[in-house]
């Protein structure tokens, strides 16, 4: 398959999306969609999304469902797609030459004949050159070395159970499950001031790939770069745009994105739909949930946290729209048991009746907020 380069020319004209267009938020695999327009909306159901598809690689995690399927790839998002997930999440980013690609982290490492280790950026590569890392397609043909850069900064193999080849944007459409939906993370580096008409080449070439391939598969937009967030609701109102947060847990230079009410203050001035916030700093300020919902705003959590069922059930209670999650099959059965929709409860006489949802008090779920960290040692 031919893989082409994107260039801003090719664009159409964003600007004639109708005010009024509708959306699939969820996966049609198990809803029906939502009307996106100029008043609110609601997620009608409790999401599970999985994290850069199966869930994101821990490399030197003793847990080997952290080194189970190379994230970010064809083969995880489809693994995904196996369980009853409303989305996979992933990264995208340009290369230097306008083709959309699939990779978190800013910088890809790798090792010379010599064995000296080199980084280089991802926005700096051609499209040819970023996909040379890792297994190759071709037979017989081997690819530069992929090694990653863990958080004590130690540099690593990228070594997984099944491993999967780096990919574009447009393949991920053609390849990946139909009714999955997905949640399109767009991934800028923290520590580079980007100027709007970057952004707005960047979010064109991603645009032209998703408006030609998404067909009526569900979207939704994310970033953690404000700037980027809001111009992507300006561009296009077809799907909806969520802006992502750590909610307080890190501090950054840009105060918009510093706290859950920032980040509700952006939503309200941009026209986007909803938060997708570190879970922490949800369970840190839970006054807030009750805020973004009186402004009939959509919240979804990731983090760590998410891979613990109970606290995914507390999220619950508390009125949180869904979960990005890594340990896709344990949490998706999890939700299956604890959070049964009301159409699947019968009385003894055969009809459907209303689930019975467990009432708890404020004062019991702040004590609860306070214990699920203690109870998992945070």
């Amino acid at each position: 398959m031919a893989l082409k380069a994107v260039h801003v020319s090719d664009v159409p004209n964003l600007d004639q999306v109708t005010e009024n267009a509708s959306v699939s938020l969820y996966s049609t695999r198990f809803s029906k969609g939502v009307d996106l327009g100029r008043g609110a909306y609601r997620v009608p159901k409790f999401l599970v999304i999985g994290h850069r598809g199966h869930g994101m690689n821990v490399l030197q995690s003793s847990d080997r469902r952290m080194r189970a399927i190379k994230e970010n790839s064809i083969a995880s998002f489809n693994a995904a797609s196996a369980f009853p997930i409303d989305f996979v999440e992933f990264d995208v980013q340009v290369t230097k030459d306008g083709c959309p690609v699939i990779f978190h982290d800013d910088l890809i490492l790798s090792q010379d004949n010599g064995g000296v280790v080199y980084e280089r950026r991802v926005t700096e590569l051609s499209l040819s050159e970023f996909l040379s890392y890792g297994p190759q397609r071709e037979p017989g043909k081997e690819g530069n070395a992929l090694l990653r850069k863990n958080k004590d900064g130690k540099i690593v193999k990228w070594d997984v159970e099944t491993d999967d080849s780096l990919c574009t944007l447009q393949e991920v459409f053609q390849q990946v499950e139909p009714s999955l939906g997905f949640n399109i993370e767009l991934k800028f580096d923290d520590h580079v001031v980007y100027q709007q008409d970057y952004l707005t080449h960047v979010l064109q070439a991603i645009f032209q790939v998703v408006f030609e391939y998404a067909k009526d598969r569900a979207i939704v937009f994310s970033s953690f770069q404000p700037d980027a967030a809001m111009l992507v609701r300006k561009l296009q109102n077809t799907y909806p745009v969520f802006f992502l947060t750590n909610g307080g847990t890190e501090i950054y230079y840009d105060v918009r994105r510093n706290s859950l009410e920032e980040a509700m203050k952006l939503c309200l001035e941009g026209g986007l739909q909803g938060i997708v916030s570190e879970v922490k700093g949800v369970f840190g300020n839970p006054g807030a949930v009750a805020k973004i919902k009186e402004a009939k705003l959509s919240l979804l959590t990731y983090g760590k946290l998410n891979n613990v069922a109970e606290a995914v059930y507390v999220q619950h209670l508390m009125g949180i729209d869904g979960v990005i999650v890594d340990l896709v099959k344990e949490i998706t059965e999890a939700v299956s048991d604890m959070i049964k929709p009301a159409d699947e409860e019968e009385s003894g006489d055969g009809k459907p009746q209303l689930a019975a949802k467990p009432q708890f008090s404020q004062l019991e779920l702040a004590f609860l907020l306070k214990l699920i960290p203690q109870l998992i040692q945070l």
